[in-house]
């Protein structure tokens, strides 16, 4: 059963929440360990965000989660993570940190080059950011 880190779009209660996507798709749901971090820098792409790892960072906030490896390609699909083809996002293989616990997970980061421009999401957290922002926008 794959591990995956969620930092976006694909946390609970978003619009791409990875529980949603597995019950449009007859998937049974993803089973949530924790909130965690890793070190990176957050990007606004404007309906999503954009991680690029960096050691040297601050922390971004998600969620971990073990999935059905049934959820992997949807994940990827929704990413638009696709085999040999060159994408904004990839799928790769990192250390989170869980309650100060390394632990192996699958997400899905930019690269550097791929966030000049954009805004810097100081906080790390997309959820309390596009919450504010938008809450901003409306008033």
């Amino acid at each position: 059963m794959p591990r995956v880190f969620v930092y976006g779009t694909l946390r609970a209660g978003e619009v791409n929440d990875l529980n949603r996507a597995a019950e449009r798709h007859g998937i049974a749901a993803a089973t949530l360990l924790g909130t965690a971090s890793i070190a990176g820098r957050l990007y606004d792409f404007g309906t999503y965000p954009g991680l690029v790892l960096d050691s040297t960072a601050g922390p971004v906030l998600g969620d971990i989660y073990d999935i059905p490896d049934a959820l992997l390609p949807v994940l990827d699909e929704i990413e638009e993570v696709y085999p040999g083809q060159a994408t904004l996002f990839i799928r790769k293989s990192q250390v989170v940190s869980l309650d100060g616990t390394a632990v192996d997970c699958l997400l899905y980061p930019v690269a550097d080059g791929a966030v000049a421009g954009l805004a810097l999401i100081d906080s790390g957290d997309w959820v309390a950011y596009r919450q504010a922002r938008d809450t901003a926008a409306a008033a």
